[in-house]
């Protein structure tokens, strides 16, 4: 049947919800994006007049078709050139999804997100729908064909592994930029031992290329290791221009809700590396340089004011 005006209005102010939650799910804003529009189109083939909650039916289609998607995700990454990382999003952007609460700050944070590649597609779907969305275990069992117990004892589950990693601090926009500059400071120093005093002991540095950008296939950890490597990596060289197409320019930015520094060359987004900051120190720093998961914060860039560079021509 043809959708009226109506129910394609209903399927609109479903849509930012629906690319939150796939987002979330599968780590890929290009793929949420395929996901939700998929859901549209089951929407359009539909008898929307039998259907009672349009809202709950939308998001059981596109869970499960995040779902499927998670389960053929898994065989792709395993042939994966190098390390996976997940999509950063820059400050503002819609598929971020809510933000009202710490928890629904936290769930789509980029340590949390790399941590959900963990789970299984199960124990993602319940987290994120419950801690992000706030469902009720009956909703989700709905959603994902499943009784209240087992989405209780998944979401526990999920829950314990995703805490595994150390307690984080909410950081404002002024603390973004002054951890960045303080960063950059030190990372452009031609020294290690500035960089030392600013990572925890067991601070892992790890780089998603995609097989298109140079990165290393396993992660740097230890404090001394990591050092050493962005020291190396922030040292001007004519190659390293010759890569990036020219010298980048570094903004401090609020990436995933946290710190990160973004390489602009000529209005592109060249790369983000999101900073993982806890009480103690930096215990991550994560480098997305893949540029097939560069373009949606390129246009963004273009699209906003991100203020001025903390480093101009950097290499």
């Amino acid at each position: 049947m043809a959708l009226t005006f109506s129910d394609v209005d209903r399927f609109e102010a479903a849509r930012p919800r629906l690319g939150a939650i796939a987002y979330r799910l599968l780590g890929s804003a290009s793929e949420a994006e395929d996901a939700v529009q998929e859901t549209y189109l089951r929407w359009q083939a539909a008898d929307v007049g039998r259907i009672e909650v349009p809202e709950a039916w939308l998001t059981k289609v596109l869970t499960n078709l995040c779902l499927n998607q998670l389960t053929s995700a898994r065989a792709r990454r395993e042939t994966y050139v190098g390390q996976w990382l997940p999509e950063p999003l820059l400050e503002g952007d819609p598929m971020l999804g809510p933000a009202e609460t710490a928890e629904q700050r936290e769930s789509v944070s980029y340590a949390v997100m790399v941590l959900l590649e963990r789970l299984s597609p199960n124990e993602r779907a319940v987290y994120v729908l419950r801690e992000a969305f706030a469902y009720s275990h009956r909703e989700i069992a709905e959603i994902l064909d499943l009784n209240e117990a087992a989405s209780q004892q998944i979401f526990h589950r999920a829950k314990k592994h995703v805490a595994q990693g150390r307690a984080r601090v909410e950081i404002d926009e002024v603390a973004v930029r002054r951890i960045v500059e303080e960063f950059l400071a030190a990372a452009t120093s031609g020294e290690t031992q500035p960089l030392i005093k600013l990572l925890t002991s067991d601070a892992v540095a790890v780089g998603d290329g995609g097989g298109k950008v140079p990165a290393r296939a396993s992660a740097f950890k230890g404090a001394r290791a990591v050092a050493k490597f962005l020291r190396g990596l922030f040292k001007p060289a004519p190659a390293k221009r010759n890569l990036a197409g020219g010298s980048p320019d570094l903004y401090a930015a609020t990436v995933n809700g946290g710190p990160a520094v973004v390489a602009v060359v000529d209005g592109r987004v060249f790369g983000i590396m999101c900073l993982e900051r806890t009480q103690e120190g930096i215990v991550a720093v994560r480098s997305q340089v893949n540029p097939d998961k560069l373009e949606r914060a390129t246009e963004r860039w273009a699209a906003g004011d991100f203020g001025p560079p903390v480093v101009t021509e950097a290499l």
